[in-house]
């Protein structure tokens, strides 16, 4: 895929509908509290959908409300719980979700790890019995901004989220894995990477159903085997990529043999393992940024291959991306924005 093909992800059939962000979180807020979510953890779920919305990732953006609110009411999420540290010793925490939304119980992970590491140099955080966690660069890159490097990757979910191919299959057997790293960069903010390991993350074929589009070539599978941009044909048997071919399918391996072997099973989406180092153990911050700075800068200056403008440090396309559209409001397309607005209606009348 050339630069063009991996910012949009979507080919749209139809138009956007362009909502003020105040308007939209208010919209989605309103949904979660309805669903039976406190008025805290509505507001924090739908101000951290919007916020991938307003980064470019739509693949964990607003239009996740359908699917969150699908798996309340079927009881693969309660809404009615918040999450709770269990224990702490000698730089190893689990934080249980209680079978919530793993949004807030992501934030608290990252809230103890950074307390943690700032104590004693370097923390680990085990999160068990949670929902989907939202976008997982937002996290890291949250203990980035603190001086902290943050490593974070998931997986467990096996037995019900089969959703990409394993190198040299063409069945669904492992969820999407992902992995997010983020530290100190230079001028410009942290360094971050939030990636799938398939080759697009599964809220990209949700987006595309949902919006009625097709999906960039060779990142899907129908159940033959055969390449496929049509969404429907993963829920027909399909199944993604691994992205990098066997690198990726070794990634995601070792994200699911921690996840289920070592912290156990898990009865919602997954588990997650949270590694975050206070990096002025090792250096003094003025100096990390300034060499950090460097290497960035060198980075920029290479010439762009063809079909890219420029070679991009990750993390920055994002913070650009919020940076144009957070005073304009979030382009929906349409037929996501009036499923989202059916949603408010029927549970507004609870």
């Amino acid at each position: 895929m050339n630069q063009d093909e991996v910012r949009s992800k979507l080919e749209l059939d139809e138009e956007r509908v362009v909502i003020p962000v105040p308007e939209i979180i208010a919209l989605v807020s309103g949904i979660f509290g309805n669903i039976g979510c406190s008025a805290g953890v509505a507001r924090e779920v739908a101000e951290h959908l919007a916020e991938a919305n307003l980064c470019g990732m739509e693949s964990h953006g607003l239009m996740r409300t359908l699917q969150y609110v699908d798996q309340f009411e079927s009881g693969y999420m309660r809404a009615d719980v918040d999450p709770e540290v269990r224990t702490t010793e000698r730089g190893a925490t689990i934080i249980d979700g209680n079978g919530g939304i793993g949004i807030p119980a992501m934030r608290l992970a990252i809230e103890e790890g950074c307390r943690v590491a700032a104590e004693q140099g370097v923390s680990v955080v085990a999160i068990r019995n949670v929902g989907h966690t939202g976008r997982l660069g937002a996290f890291t890159e949250a203990a980035a901004y603190q001086g902290f490097l943050s490593i974070c990757f998931g997986g467990g979910g096996r037995e019900k989220w089969r959703q990409v191919a394993p190198y040299g299959g063409r069945q669904g057997m492992l969820p999407t894995n992902p992995y997010s790293i983020a530290m100190p960069g230079g001028d410009r903010g942290p360094v971050m990477f939030d990636f799938a390991t398939s080759k697009i993350a599964g809220g990209w074929i949700y987006a595309a159903r949902s919006a009625g589009a097709r999906l960039p070539d060779n990142v899907l599978m129908d159940a033959d085997g055969n390449v496929t941009r049509d969404p429907e044909d993963y829920f027909r048997g399909g199944a993604i990529m691994p992205s990098g071919g066997h690198k990726g399918y070794a990634l995601a391996l070792a994200a699911e043999i921690v996840a289920e072997a070592m912290l156990g099973p898990t009865e919602t989406e997954g588990s997650w393992l949270l590694l975050t180092v206070d990096t002025s153990r090792y250096r003094e911050p003025v100096q990390l940024q300034r060499i950090a700075e460097e290497i960035l800068d060198e980075l920029r200056n290479c010439p762009p291959a063809p079909g890219f403008e420029a070679v991009e440090i990750p993390g920055e396309r994002e913070r650009e991306h919020r940076e144009k559209t957070i005073e304009n409001g979030i382009a929906l397309p349409r037929k996501t924005f009036e499923q989202i607005q059916t949603l408010s209606a029927r549970l507004g009348n609870r």
